[in-house]
């Protein structure tokens, strides 16, 4: 299956094109930045741009839409166009769908969405909790909410199909410096001090980058068409305990500075990722200390830039 993927240059995405290569797919990446390997095809792409991005969609069967502002801090410091691009970007990928005639369109959203979900009964959130959307308290959390209500409207209003897969957080080889788990080990690595904003008990449940990809293949399937699906870990993994993966992966002790908390940070909520084993036959397999060992593997194994 010819297979296109916005960002397939980025963390996530050349991930999710080794993965599509592995199962016998051919993968496009469509990216402003060249691809993280030579054997795939690539179009310099910038799904802002509607002409091209419906010249390179021609002949895909489905759609990975990946491209976005992943960042919260950029997304913060420039919300137009943290909402330009995650809003916008995906009608201008969702509009050259329809006029390719793609069968499946692919949305990456995030469980940061449920920042904004009402607690209305025990247990954890799923896929079929409500919005207040008066408490969606961040620009990133109010362009993905929004760009999955366009999703919804296009299936509804012109018949397009698709998949919303919500990410936990990521992490693994190629993750962005920028990324919590990037920053510890490299300020632990530096022997400085690491920074925790907040008091450190804000969990994630992060996901090995690999499982993930492996979540995006499963979803081809039909069973996955106009599902909403979480692509959440298992275990909960608080800032503090981070800190001290860090320290054990690396073999030395580790200093810690206190900051108070970001506003409008997701500070974890139990979600359930039920739906993506049931409709997938998904769940991560990945043990947290095992991705980070393999990632500072990697990261060892990086060529010393000056």
């Amino acid at each position: 299956m010819r297979i296109a993927v916005t960002g397939g240059s980025g963390f996530i995405g050349s991930h999710l094109v080794d993965r599509l290569l592995l199962a016998g797919h051919e993968p496009v990446v469509l990216d402003l930045r060249p691809p993280h390997r030579p054997d795939v095809e690539s179009k310099q792409v910038d799904v802002l741009d509607a002409a091209s991005i419906n010249v390179a969609l021609a002949g895909c069967e489905a759609v990975f839409h990946l491209a976005a502002v992943a960042d919260v801090n950029e997304a913060f410091e420039a919300p137009a166009d943290a909402i330009n691009r995650n809003v916008v970007g995906t009608a201008r990928v969702l509009d050259a769908a329809m006029t390719n005639g793609v069968d499946r369109f692919f949305l990456a959203s995030t469980v940061w969405v449920y920042g904004s979900a009402a607690m209305t009964e025990s247990g954890p959130l799923d896929e079929r909790s409500t919005f207040d959307l008066s408490v969606a308290a961040h620009v990133y959390t109010a362009s993905k909410v929004a760009a999955e209500m366009v999703v919804q409207s296009y299936a509804k209003l012109y018949g397009q199909k698709f998949t919303i897969l919500r990410y936990g957080v990521p992490f693994g080889p190629r993750m962005r410096p920028e990324l919590v788990i990037s920053r510890f080990v490299e300020l632990a690595k530096a022997d400085q001090p690491i920074t925790i904003q907040g008091d450190g008990s804000a969990y994630r449940r992060f996901v090995y980058v690999e499982d993930l990809a492996d979540a995006h293949i499963k979803a081809l399937a039909p069973a996955a068409i106009n599902k909403i699906l979480n692509l959440e870990g298992d275990v909960e993994i608080s800032v503090r305990e981070i800190v001290d993966a860090v320290a054990a992966v690396l073999g030395r002790d580790v200093r810690t500075e206190f900051q108070h908390a970001r506003p409008g940070d997701f500070a974890g909520l139990p979600i359930s990722g039920e739906a993506a084993a049931r409709v997938l036959g998904w769940r991560p397999t990945t043990a947290f200390a095992e991705g980070l060992r393999r990632y500072v593997l990697w990261l060892d194994q990086q060529p010393v830039t000056s």
